[in-house]
């Protein structure tokens, strides 16, 4: 029995003991909250819409603090309007917020396309292949980038065009839309007497497309050879020998036996590229600004300039590209087209425009050419390489500015813009 008890007792006591030295051991807290770091530069309370500084009164007046208050590191707004800001700040304290900068941006972008001598595209270039002349002046490229951009392309499409001609352009718009991707916009513009838009600018992908190209099917027109003589003639109703018509006397509208007076035909090639223009020069930043135009190129009538159209392309970054049919995609012809003689009609405007905004003309006289010439312009004007560099001339002079973009390879064919007129809306 004393044997039971004793071990009972004992192990009674180890028990004890075990729990006692477990109650004496202290259970850790719960971290303390801790308070906030003061913000750097700030003294005082801060006020919602008011920033750090002496707390308000409810009458409207400030109370003043013990403690002096802390120098503004905030520059006057006067300094601060015509700086550019180059870099950001190294800290923001609330005294930043409502401040407002004015950034001066004098970054210019000129898309540039390279070919070889047999006119394929030619890709690997990298910065150090380019250099780029402002006004005669070497400029330090600032971007360079190779990534494709989404195209706003405006559709100028000719429907005085003869009717042999209008026949396969009609025929080849099932095409356009194969071409683009779902990223672009499109807007269709058509002119004769005049230009007139078809549609705003829509998605590319989109069933209202097809729609709008079939309605701007044309019949063309025919072709009329000026016959002055014989019972053909304009003046085939006479009495007592002389036209019943004097409009039609021979010897003045239409010419007599040694002239022939050829009717004059109308080409507003200038308004329409124009009109086109104007819905381009609001597209958002970030997209390529393309008018793609079919057409043989002639111009007569219109009440717009060359020299006014082409200024206002250049001063909205907005760049022609076409493709030539009729007489101006001929062998030879099309390239004696080009030169105008003075007092007549011009044969092939579009090659001109073309040159100066940095884009490029196809000639094409057969349908499937005119339809593989949308898919090949469209990829030139997507994949280009955009160089991009800080003009070291004033911020808005309104001068024209000459570009000139060279490559270090030879044999290449190099695609830019020829120069460029400052706009406001690069300081936005």
């Amino acid at each position: 029995m004393k044997l039971g008890f004793s071990a009972v007792a004992l192990t009674v006591i180890l028990t004890l003991g075990f729990t006692a030295g477990a109650q004496q051991q202290s259970v850790p807290d719960a971290p303390a909250p801790q308070a906030p770091a003061p913000l750097a530069g700030t003294s005082g309370p801060i006020t919602p819409g008011l920033g750090a500084g002496s707390s308000p009164s409810l009458t409207g007046s400030s109370t003043s603090t013990d403690q002096p208050q802390a120098p503004s590191s905030q520059t006057p707004p006067s300094q601060v309007k015509d700086t550019i800001q180059t870099a950001a700040p190294e800290s923001a304290t609330p005294q930043d917020i409502g401040s407002r900068l004015v950034l001066n941006a004098t970054y210019v972008e000129v898309p540039v396309t390279v070919k070889d001598l047999k006119g394929k595209l030619v890709s690997g270039l990298t910065w150090r292949d380019f250099k780029i002349y402002e006004n005669d002046t070497r400029e330090a490229l600032k971007i360079f980038t190779t990534d494709p951009a989404p195209l706003s392309i405006a559709f100028v499409l000719d429907q005085s065009l003869t009717a042999d001609v209008m026949a396969k352009v009609n025929n080849s718009l099932g095409a356009i839309q194969g071409a683009l991707t779902p990223y672009d916009e499109v807007a269709v513009f058509s002119y004769n007497n005049g230009a007139q838009e078809r549609t705003g600018f829509t998605g590319a992908q989109s069933s209202r497309l097809p729609a709008v190209l079939a309605m701007t099917k044309a019949v063309g027109r025919e072709e009329l050879t000026p016959v002055n003589d014989g019972p053909f003639a304009s003046c085939n109703i006479r009495q007592n020998g002389n036209c019943v018509d004097p409009n039609l006397q021979a010897g003045r509208s239409a010419g007599n036996s040694t002239f022939i007076t050829i009717p004059k035909e109308i080409h507003t090639l200038n308004d329409a590229i124009l009109k086109a223009a104007r819905s381009l020069s609001d597209r958002p930043k970030g997209r390529r600004r393309i008018i793609y135009v079919i057409s043989d190129g002639k111009e007569y009538g219109s009440k717009a300039t060359y020299r006014d159209v082409l200024r206002y392309l250049q001063t909205n970054k907005i760049a022609v590209y076409g493709t030539a049919v009729g007489d101006s995609a001929r062998w030879g012809e099309g390239y004696i087209s080009r030169f105008h003689l003075p007092f007549t009609m011009y044969d092939n405007r579009l090659y001109a425009y073309t040159q100066a905004t940095g884009g490029y003309l196809d000639s094409e006289r057969d349908l499937s050419g005119i339809e593989r010439s949308y898919a090949k312009i469209a990829e030139e004007a997507r994949t280009q390489y955009t160089l991009v560099y800080a003009s070291h001339e004033p911020l808005i002079d309104g001068k024209f500015r000459k570009i000139e973009v060279r490559v270090s390879l030879p044999g290449m064919e190099v695609i830019a813009k020829r120069g460029y007129y400052p706009s406001g809306q690069d300081t936005k």
